[in-house]
């Protein structure tokens, strides 16, 4: 009966709390980012996890992992059992905070505009706080519920870069602390055979076992990353790389809210060496809006996914293709530039329920026990206007992670990569006429790519407390050549429980 009544509890108050934010949610009213972008456990499949990882399917799913069996010597003491009693085994409760206090140095900026990354010295803090919690309803369903508090400010109003160089920064102006809802969403699993695995307890997530084949439901409240897109070194920017175009592939304009989220579905079917995803979302009724369109069949963004994983050299790796096609009220670049008879183009001026297509590639190759390395490439057609990640039209990136393993630091993590973002010809002479989108424009455009190089070193204090120093070098900023460059750090501390 106890477990009965703290379902429905847990249940209504996320429906409470859905139907009060749906609108509202950025009111209560800091990535994606978009925060999304962990309602998994750290699987960071980092190098190391051993040749094992190539024979089972660990993390299929963004927010499903595994255990490994637990034999007679792993058996928890009295003492871990009184510990471990304070939370039934239907129900998993975990928290985590991100702070990251991110500064650049001034640089060369002949011009400015509205939406310029400021050429001063300039330093800015965010913080984010989220409780995941999972409850079980019978074998194969539970529900997730995410409330989550943000605050604090990205770099220049979080504008001024395509790849913004902090994942946990959103555009919302409030820098106080505001709570909201991340996720709430219902989860159905069905077993369809292969063996089984164990899967271990974690955020949004419950200990117990899983067919390797599978088929998975989800509709509610959640991000479209945690189900797409992702990659086990370069995909949380609270443990792992911080900039907006290594958290995700750039060019995809992923359907979300200002804060990284939105309401839809999603359907996995899992098999031991392949995967496919679909999911339909909802897009926000203005560009990087907070709303969510209610005109679903005109307002909607689509995702499939294909994932192949293989073994090189006995070393796991995944490959990840990925097509979309979204429909939102968005501007056309060409009819901006058409219509503004020499004056400056005003994108909002053209919006109407227009498409969005584009694809990715997406991957990942343990290369030995410590060092693994990614690398993903994007492209859209870039005729519309960018509706709720960021302006990016072609992206491509590569990157290492490392463990500490051989300066005797295993729980360390050293991170580099490169980004190289683009955009179309018409997006390209919409900023070069003066125009300005959500997050880049500075009134003129000597145009080239976005060139971004990020490093960093991740210290673990202790259990649950990672330090990490983060440093980014971006060359033309907004693909402005006649700026910059631009050096950024930043200092980001990162608990969890």
């Amino acid at each position: 009966m106890r477990r009965k009544l703290a379902i429905i509890a847990i249940v209504g108050i996320a429906l409470v709390c859905c139907g009060t934010t749906s609108a509202q949610d950025d009111v209560l009213t800091l990535p994606p980012v978009r925060l999304a972008r962990t309602g998994q456990p750290d699987k960071s499949a980092e190098p190391g996890e051993g040749k094992d990882r190539g024979k089972k399917s660990k993390g299929d799913a963004p927010d499903e992992g595994e255990a490994k069996p637990k034999g007679k010597d792993d058996e928890p003491d009295k003492k871990d059992d009184k510990a471990g009693d304070l939370w039934p085994e239907w129900l998993s409760a975990h928290a985590q905070g991100t702070v990251v206090s991110q500064g650049n140095w001034k640089f060369r900026s002949p011009y400015e505009g509205s939406k310029s990354l400021l050429p001063i010295l300039n330093q800015r803090t965010t913080e984010t706080a989220t409780i995941y919690f999972d409850a079980k309803f019978w074998d194969g369903a539970d529900a997730v519920f995410n409330p989550e508090v943000s605050g604090g400010r990205g770099l220049s109003g979080t504008t001024g870069m395509a790849g913004f160089p902090n994942g946990e920064a959103t555009r919302v102006g409030h820098p106080e602390p505001t709570p909201y809802v991340a996720r709430a969403f219902f989860r159905q699993t069905i077993g369809l055979g292969g063996g089984q695995e164990d899967v271990e307890e974690g955020p949004n997530q419950l200990a117990g076992k899983r067919d390797v084949n599978r088929f998975t439901f989800r509709a509610g409240k959640f991000a479209a990353t945690d189900v797409f897109d992702d990659n086990s070194y370069s995909h949380d920017p609270r443990t792992q790389f911080l900039n907006w175009s290594l958290m995700a592939n750039g060019a995809w304009d992923y359907p979300a809210n200002t804060r990284g989220y939105t309401y839809g579905f999603a359907l996995e079917f899992i098999q031991k060496d392949w995967a496919w995803r679909y999911g339909a979302f909802g897009e926000p009724t203005e560009a990087n809006g907070s709303e969510i369109d209610p005109k679903f069949l005109k307002a909607n963004g689509q995702a499939m996914e294909v994932e192949l994983r293989f073994t090189a050299d006995d070393r796991p790796g995944k490959l990840r293709l990925l097509a979309y096609l979204n429909n939102a009220h968005m501007g056309s670049y060409r009819d901006a530039i058409l219509f503004s008879n020499g004056s400056t183009p005003d994108i909002t001026s053209t919006r109407a329920y227009r498409m969005k297509y584009g694809f990715g590639l997406n991957f990942e190759q343990e290369l030995n026990d410590d060092v693994g390395a990614f690398a993903r490439a994007g492209w859209n057609d870039g005729a519309t206007e960018t509706w709720a990640f960021t302006e990016i039209d072609r992206t491509a990136s590569i990157g290492f992670l490392c463990k500490g393993t051989s300066w005797a630091r295993p729980d360390d993590r050293v991170g580099l990569a490169v980004v190289f973002n683009g955009l179309s010809g018409e997006h390209r002479n919409y900023l070069g006429g003066g125009g300005v989108g959500f997050i880049v424009g500075d009134g003129a455009l000597k145009y080239g790519y976005e060139q971004i190089v990020e490093t960093f070193y991740s210290v673990h204090v202790r259990q649950g407390i990672i330090v990490t120093l983060d440093f980014q070098g971006v060359n033309n900023p907004a693909y402005n050549r006649d700026r910059g460059p631009v050096a950024i750090a930043a200092i980001r501390a990162h608990f969890e429980y």
